[in-house]
């Protein structure tokens, strides 16, 4: 018997309070397209925050969850399945060809998990007196107890003092203070490519070939965050490659199953070696329903060329960004940008304006505008969202 609920005259939100008042509810969406439950269409410059870089309903990507859920979802690890089998040669592939190093893969549920398993794999490598994780002031690597202490945002720590020890941030691009952070006590340095919620904030080629330096000196693994960054994101398959470096361990979610909930711990094969089972698990790790998407994922990815997509078509938004009035400077790399606003424009007003206007993008901080929209995203709706964010800055102009 099924029982039909009214989500709209439900007496109390089901759901915990940790995101605020939800602003609209949707019901399908297509590529870059979102309809919500009154039929309004929506630009989608988000991307689920950087996770259906395929589009919305991507028919490649439902079609395999389709077929492997009449098939196989889940046995648990005590046993292997061909599905996760394939999807770890092939993430491993892709990390091979950017690395020049094999490597082994721990499938993980989400992008905490991902660092929460590179952690704990450095942990093990450094060993006892040598388990410090050193990050960056102003990342984001994630909210369970572990990746929140390595983020560097003090102000989402204090509710929940005192935090794991074992942690140390140091300014962003920074290399002395990077080079003072790591001494004997430090296990890795945990790093984003390119850091999303801190501001679209790209690394320097400089700065994570310096961090590569202090590693190789000092015996700290290179652990780099790929979360946001990953799956041709910045127009290369991993936003490390625009640096050139080589990193031990590389944690990976969000457009790996392109919104199927489902990520990676990657480490160069003898780092993953100091695993031993019972040391990492999880009953989710590696389900066939969820590395199915995966497959296809990488497969629709690697026919589209996404990461030469990124690039041409980061290039080609970035470019009619820059020629709007009230535009100061666009960060980033392929199609993860962060469009920097003039004195006197307030980011969050224009998300506001924005999403009334049928365009969602994100107030990463004041002053700064996202857009990180799906790696498919068409010329003809590059030119419709920059129309719609020109008019919502003039307006916001015209009513200061």
């Amino acid at each position: 018997m099924s029982h039909n609920f009214d989500t709209q005259t439900a007496q109390q939100c089901p759901f915990m309070p940790v995101f605020g008042p939800p602003a609209i509810m949707f019901e399908r969406g297509s590529g870059t397209e979102l309809w919500d439950t009154d039929g309004k269409r929506y630009l989608d410059f988000l991307a689920g925050i950087a996770v259906t870089s395929l589009g919305h309903a991507n028919p490649v990507v439902a079609a395999a969850i389709s077929e492997q859920a009449n098939r196989l979802l889940h046995v648990s690890n005590f046993f292997a399945n061909q599905t996760a089998t394939e999807a770890a040669l092939k993430v491993n592939a892709l990390l091979r060809e950017a690395t020049g190093d094999d490597g082994q893969l721990f499938f993980t549920n989400s992008g905490a998990e991902s660092n929460e398993c590179a952690i704990k794999l450095a942990r093990k490598h450094g060993g006892r007196g040598r388990h410090t994780v050193v990050s960056a002031l102003g990342s984001f690597h994630g909210r369970t107890l572990a990746s929140l202490a390595a983020t560097g945002q003090p102000a989402k720590h204090e509710p929940f003092q005192p935090m794991p020890e074992g942690f140390k941030h140091v300014a962003w691009g920074d290399l002395d203070a990077m080079r003072s952070a790591v001494d004997g006590t430090v296990a890795g340095v945990l790093i984003e490519s390119v850091q999303g919620e801190g501001g679209v904030n790209p690394a320097t080629t400089e700065y994570l070939q310096g961090i590569r330096q202090i590693c190789d000196e000092t015996g700290a693994l290179l652990m780099i965050d790929e979360i946001q960054t990953g799956f041709a994101r910045t127009g290369k398959w991993f936003g490390f490659e625009h640096a050139g470096v080589r990193p031990d361990v590389v944690t990976l979610a969000k457009a790996m199953g392109n919104g199927m909930p489902v990520g990676a711990c990657w480490a160069r094969t003898e780092v993953a070696a100091v695993f031993e089972p019972g040391d990492h698990g999880s009953t989710y790790s590696g389900t066939a329903i969820a590395t199915a998407a995966v497959n296809a994922t990488i497969d629709e990815m690697r026919r589209l060329d996404a990461p030469t997509l990124a690039a041409t078509t980061g290039a080609r938004l970035t470019a009619k960004l820059l020629d709007l009035d009230g535009v100061v400077g666009v960060r980033g790399f392929g199609l993860m940008l962060g469009v920097e606003l003039a004195d006197g424009l307030d980011a969050r007003v224009a998300y506001t304006d924005l999403l009334g206007a049928g365009l969602i993008v994100n107030a990463v901080n004041p002053s700064t505008i996202r857009l990180i929209p799906p790696l498919t995203v068409s010329d003809a709706e590059v030119d419709e969202a920059v129309a719609l964010i020109n008019t919502a800055l003039l307006r916001q102009r015209d009513a200061s």
